[in-house]
């Protein structure tokens, strides 16, 4: 069994509404940010990291009160970064546990906390190695609540998404897709 595995079966019951989301989104998100870093392969990011941050990224959702995901903790959804964070790092994975963090909305700033009173420890949640770019990134073209969780949505649809959270968000988004090649620099 994977390490990835064993850690969300520790967690999570298997056959659960809340392991089936979580193992069917991490397989989504993976072969997404599999095929992200094929596109900067010259740039050696670290794949075997990427597969297992890929599954365990949204590990912190059982801590939040998302009946619909099958989670009936406490906690806002907004708050499963991390708070995955800090289960990873109890689990002995705090480079993981980064990537949990960091994934959330499209980075999430020490300002965005003050300003919007987001329920959040306050510190800068911006993905900032390559793998936690490629997960962040990849992440973003999939739903965990819909029943189409493991149908890749259009860029066009990522982009507006993003949107949502500001003129700021957009423009960090747009040069993630740039840095990791997935849109043309000249865009």
């Amino acid at each position: 069994m994977s390490l990835p595995l064993k850690i969300i079966e520790k967690y999570y019951r298997p056959g659960s509404k809340a392991y089936r989301l979580l193992l069917e989104h991490g397989e989504a998100v993976k072969k997404k940010a599999l095929e992200i870093a094929e596109k900067v392969s010259d740039l050696k990011p670290d794949i075997g990291f990427i597969k297992e941050a890929s599954l365990l990224h949204d590990i912190g959702i059982i801590y939040t009160n998302s009946p619909l995901l099958g989670c009936y903790g406490r906690e806002p959804y907004i708050a499963h970064g991390y708070l995955g964070r800090r289960l990873l790092e109890e689990e002995g994975l705090p480079l993981h546990g980064l990537v949990a963090e960091r994934h959330v909305g499209a980075g999430i700033t020490e300002k965005d906390i003050k300003e919007k009173g987001l329920p959040l420890p306050l510190r800068d949640m911006i993905p900032m190695s390559l793998e936690e770019k490629i997960v962040c990134v990849a992440d973003k073209f999939f739903s965990k609540n819909r029943d189409c969780h493991t149908v890749e949505k259009p860029l066009a649809v990522v982009i507006e998404e993003v949107s949502r959270y500001g003129k700021e968000k957009v423009e960090f988004f747009m040069s993630l897709l740039k840095e990791l090649r997935l849109i043309d620099g000249h865009s």
